[in-house]
């Protein structure tokens, strides 16, 4: 049996018994047969050094690191397969290391920047030229900035905020983030006093007044969409000087992160303020920190280089 056979009778396994998507079959014969022209002597038949010089070979055709994840894990299902039907004794991928991917670290915010754009923010907000939907608008937009930067929030749970969190005016409230997990989080004087202002302006509008959401919208969710706000946010940010590409609510998320390690709050309780399930997600801002520390020594050290 020739690889083209054994690769579709692989195929056509993942996608009986497994419910495979046309897409998923699709990237596993791209993958699978890239590998049988680059390997001599046939795919089915390679070994665990035709295996890794076949990772190199693609490592060294500029392939990303994920990619190069993706093509090695078609190739362990497709082993693991050709194992299981009898068509080989062993399974060569075993010995293959997955390729490191480069930790990315999250975009930030400096404290100055995060202050430029939240003055903005307030300004169009206490703005008398504006009236009608635009003194709206930017109430609402003065109001999210404020939030998200006071509880961290991910901008799927800062849209969907029930209005009755706004209604009770204290310095904290629960969240229901991922997994349905809930979570307390805090709010600043300045958020409180951005979401009453929020509220008299809601009030007047009569298609908002009956919503169950602190920001509705007429949309199918029936509160503002995330990429209503997210393009808000650059706009803001472009009208207070700052580069509307490094901007996102996600950008905001880590700003609240890392302004709060900065300034000595403990690893755990901004794990617990984010919502992160596992430590080390929240661990991805010591290392911004670390960088931060080494730049402050080099810069200021009287012996430093």
């Amino acid at each position: 049996m020739k690889d083209a056979a054994r690769i579709e009778a692989f195929l056509e396994m993942m996608s009986a018994e497994r419910g495979a998507a046309r897409n998923t079959l699709d990237s596993y014969r791209r993958d699978l047969e890239d590998a049988s022209d680059i390997i001599g002597g046939g795919l089915a038949g390679a070994d665990a050094a035709a295996l890794r010089a076949y990772l190199d070979d693609i490592a060294g055709r500029g392939f990303a690191a994920s990619s190069q994840a993706r093509k090695l894990s078609a190739l362990r299902q497709f082993f693991a397969f050709l194992y299981a039907e009898g068509l080989r004794a062993d399974d060569p991928t075993g010995t293959l290391d997955s390729p490191k991917k480069k930790k990315a670290l999250p975009r930030i915010m400096s404290e100055a920047d995060t202050g430029r754009l939240l003055d903005r923010a307030a300004l169009e907000a206490a703005d008398p030229a504006l009236a009608g939907g635009d003194a709206v608008a930017a109430l609402r937009l003065h109001t999210l900035v404020e939030v998200l930067y006071a509880t961290g929030l991910r901008v799927s749970e800062l849209v969907g905020l029930p209005v009755a969190v706004a209604l009770r005016d204290e310095r904290f409230f629960m969240v229901k983030g991922k997994g349905g997990k809930e979570r307390m989080v805090p709010l600043s004087a300045k958020a409180r006093a951005a979401m009453q202002a929020w509220l008299a302006a809601r009030a007047k509008v009569p298609a908002f007044a009956e919503s169950p959401f602190l920001f509705p919208a007429a949309s199918a969710s029936g509160y503002l969409a995330r990429q209503v706000f997210a393009r808000d946010l650059k706009g803001l940010a472009a009208r207070a000087g700052i580069s509307a590409a490094k901007i996102s609510p996600h950008v905001l998320r880590h700003a609240f992160a890392s302004h709060l390690l900065q300034n000595g709050a403990d690893l755990r309780a901004v794990q617990q303020l984010l919502g992160h399930a596992d430590i080390s997600t929240t661990q991805i801002y010591t290392h911004v920190l670390a960088e931060r520390l080494v730049r402050l020594v080099n810069d200021h050290h009287p012996l430093a280089d």
